[in-house]
């Protein structure tokens, strides 16, 4: 009877420290979150932040997560052009009732200049006011601390001996033993971004500076990177859908996020649906392209593979929707190719997702900073009446944005060019 006891106790435990793997292993938004990224002019692009939306509405499609830009440009942990950091956090985050908030700080608190002990001091002293003040306001919500993105001392040389990434470094440093000592998650947006620059400069040293422009304020390019490492930071998936077929035995061998129906009597021909979509890249932005290449964007968040072994011509066209992907041998189709490095229906379908998640932040911002803010004391009946209006318009967009991801079954072919 012991021995069925201690069995059981064992087993209860390993059921234990599976789930929590699995829990760890999970990706950090859940279905319901909203989600707020406050920070400073880089968050105020509304780059990354969207690269990241666009990312969670299209891979999770099913899931419901908001999203809430509150980035302004020039702010320190003091606050600054959008009023001091109390008020900041009262009227941009806290009002919000956000489950999970970014913050990404520093680039203006370090002064551009050499490290200085005094200025270091009051970026800690305020950091820790401002998790602390969230925590308090929000007891439920999820901080995640961004060490902050990189000045590019890579592809131009650094104006102080050391230069100032490296002082932005330290400010990350204390970021991360601030997540650590309070139990909040972390984002390095500046390791793998600099890695990135490397690379780029070796290939192209002109065309890597438009990553970064003016050495502060990314590029889209630089953007995605920072997106790329806050989304690996949160464990998200690099799969889109995975589809093996086996056209000598005409069978599917397997099919990973994914369902395939109407497989043919020669394995050339089926109906595919993934549970998810590509996220788009532009890859007509040089600059862009050379982030990706010089990048681990598409190994990690990016893999919508597609493998069909057996195939007895030497090369074949794919066809989806009957409109032509490419011309691929069959060793390369044995191999497997990845659709989301291709111009496909699916990569389409998501680039008119990113380009609804761009419209949503557009309106965003111009209610909550030509509206909301500059009116704040004066909030007349037409003021309110403008800016419901406008936030009507933003969820309206947003509803569009959600139905543009929901899943689609697409024809696939597969012809011989004999």
């Amino acid at each position: 009877m012991k021995k069925v006891h201690r069995f059981a106790s064992v087993l209860i435990l390993l059921l234990l420290v599976a789930s929590a793997a699995y829990a760890q292993s999970g990706f950090y938004l859940k279905d319901g979150d909203r989600v707020v990224f406050y920070g400073d002019s880089i968050t105020d692009q509304r780059l990354y932040t969207t690269f990241v939306e666009t990312y969670v509405v299209t891979r999770f499609p099913k899931m419901n997560v908001g999203f809430v830009h509150s980035g302004w440009g020039g702010d320190r942990v003091t606050g600054g052009g959008g009023g001091k950091i109390d008020e900041r956090l009262r009227r941009d985050v806290i009002a919000y009732k956000p489950t999970v908030v970014t913050i990404m700080l520093g680039m203006n608190d370090a002064s551009y200049k050499a490290h200085d002990a005094a200025i270091f001091d009051t970026f800690t002293t305020g950091y820790q006011h401002i998790t602390r003040t969230l925590k308090s306001a929000l007891p439920g919500a999820r901080l995640t601390l961004i060490q902050p993105s990189p000045y590019d001392d890579v592809t131009r040389a650094p104006t102080f001996d050391g230069g100032y990434n490296a002082v932005l470094v330290r400010y990350g440093g204390f970021i991360k033993e601030l997540a650590q000592k309070e139990g909040h998650h972390v984002a390095d947006l500046n390791t793998s971004v600099v890695g990135a620059l490397r690379k780029a400069n070796d290939t192209d040293a002109s065309l890597a500076q438009r990553i970064v422009p003016d050495r502060v304020h990314p590029g889209p390019g630089g953007h995605l990177l920072m997106a790329e490492a806050l989304l690996r930071a949160w464990n998200a998936p690099a799969i889109v859908s995975s589809i093996e077929i086996d056209a000598a035995t005409r069978k599917l061998v397997r099919a990973d996020n994914s369902k395939v129906t109407g497989l043919s009597q020669d394995g050339l021909r089926w109906t595919q649906e993934d549970n998810a979509l590509p996220l788009p890249l532009d890859m007509k932005d040089a600059a862009l392209a050379l982030a990706v290449r010089s990048s681990d964007v598409v190994s990690n968040l990016n893999r919508q593979m597609l493998r069909v072994a057996g195939l007895s011509a030497p090369r074949y066209t794919l066809k989806i929707d009957n409109e032509e992907v490419g011309s691929f041998t069959k060793e390369q189709l044995g191999e497997g190719i990845n659709l989301a490095t291709l111009q496909t229906p699916m990569t389409k379908q998501a680039a008119a997702v990113h380009a609804l998640t761009l419209k949503h932040n557009t309106v965003h911002f111009a209610s909550w900073r030509q509206v909301h803010v500059p009116l704040q004391d004066i909030l007349t009946p037409e003021a309110k009446n403008a800016m419901k209006a406008l936030d009507d318009l933003e969820t309206e967009l947003v509803r569009q944005q959600r139905a543009a991801a929901q899943p689609k079954a697409r024809r696939y072919e597969l012809i011989s060019q004999m």
